[in-house]
């Protein structure tokens, strides 16, 4: 049975633009198929007669007439928003850099994913990593910073790094620091080990036995380390290590020694010390530039090595494995070289200084 819909009047104008659109030879063709089908109804052709004649489907003439009713001619575009970008154009890729570096999500995060800058600028995420892989962002990831406010930075530093490259003649050079608090940490259930596969795995439990504090003083000529673990970090306990470093050298040898700023480090005991001992000699880093001291990159290697997976039944137990450890490293010692980036630059806070 053919259907008749509800009668559809055109307005002059109308008319002439639907003819217009109808008979065009440069516009789209969709364009010109659904000013004919409105033509159509105008005239009074059934739904039948409108699929032979065009040809099209009943749902296609139920869905443009729905829209003509509601928005007249401007209902018969096309609503589509069309395909996201798949080529990377210099201006594309612009556009990508500049939200990256200059914009925040506007949902309050803060910082872009791939996935939400894709879906604000209507790129694929891939687009967008791989702009970012090529000029190497990543906005995932934050890094620390703290800048010396030490008004003597400049002549502290040439102090420190003149003693690493051009040490004083038949003189000991040890890099000097505490390690602090270090935990006793016992696993509550046992350690799974490494198997093709899978990590080795620690259990989320724990004991903590107690802590205890690693002195460490790096020659900074030979790369041995001479270490010392106490209950805590106090002045008496700075300048009894100290002591050692004196015990252990040569009767008469100068010895300089390169300190941060702790308060334990400059004390009274501590300048009573260095009266005593006319041979030694404090250097201490400017403040905020612990980098500046050698014997952290050991703590950083020992860390690594030792204290971040072990298993510890108790604090002596502890002190045991880090003296252990210290045995084992002076058997194969390394220094540490350092080199300035630009040679010919100043010594500032703006130098930079690279480790090999």
């Amino acid at each position: 049975m053919a259907f008749m819909p509800n009668a559809i009047s055109l307005t002059k104008t109308e008319r002439v633009e639907l003819t217009k659109q109808a008979t065009s030879r440069t516009g789209r063709a969709e364009d010109a198929r659904r000013a004919r089908l409105v033509l159509l109804l105008a005239e009074g052709y059934t739904w039948d007669e409108i699929c032979e004649r065009l040809p099209c489907s009943r749902g296609f003439i139920d869905s443009w007439s729905k829209r003509f009713a509601a928005d007249r001619v401007a209902g018969l575009y096309s609503r589509h928003r069309g395909q996201s970008a798949t080529v990377l154009t210099p201006r594309l890729e612009a556009r990508i850099l500049e939200w990256t570096l200059k914009r925040k999500p506007i949902d309050g995060s803060t910082h872009w994913s791939t996935r939400r800058l894709g879906t604000a600028l209507g790129v694929s995420h891939m687009m967008v990593s791989r702009v970012w892989a090529k000029h190497a962002l990543k906005p995932q990831r934050i890094d620390g910073y703290l800048a010396s406010s030490d008004p003597q930075f400049e002549a502290k530093a040439a102090d420190v790094i003149g003693l690493y490259l051009n040490p004083p003649a038949h003189a000991a050079v040890f890099c000097v620091d505490e390690k602090t608090a270090i935990q006793a940490l016992d696993r509550k259930d046992p350690v799974l080990p490494l198997s093709p596969g899978r990590a080795e795995r620690h259990g989320f439990e724990y004991y903590r036995h107690g802590t205890l504090s690693l002195y460490a003083a790096f020659n900074t000529r030979t790369g041995e380390v001479l270490g010392k673990t106490a209950p805590s970090h106090t002045s008496a306990q700075f300048v009894a290590f100290l002591n050692d470093i004196v015990v252990n050298q040569p009767k008469g040898k100068e010895i300089h020694v390169i300190a941060d700023n702790l308060s334990a480090h400059k004390t009274k005991r501590v300048a009573q010390f260095l009266a005593e001992h006319p041979k030694v000699h404090m250097h201490f880093t400017p403040t905020y530039s612990s980098w500046l001291n050698q014997v952290e990159l050991w703590f950083a290697k020992i860390e690594r090595d030792m204290i971040a997976r072990g298993v510890f039944t108790s604090v002596p137990d502890l002190k045991r494995k880090l003296m252990r450890y210290i045995r084992h490293y002076n058997k194969a010692p390394k220094t540490v070289k350092w080199k300035y980036f630009d040679p010919s630059r100043r010594i500032g806070p703006e130098s930079v200084v690279t480790v090999h």
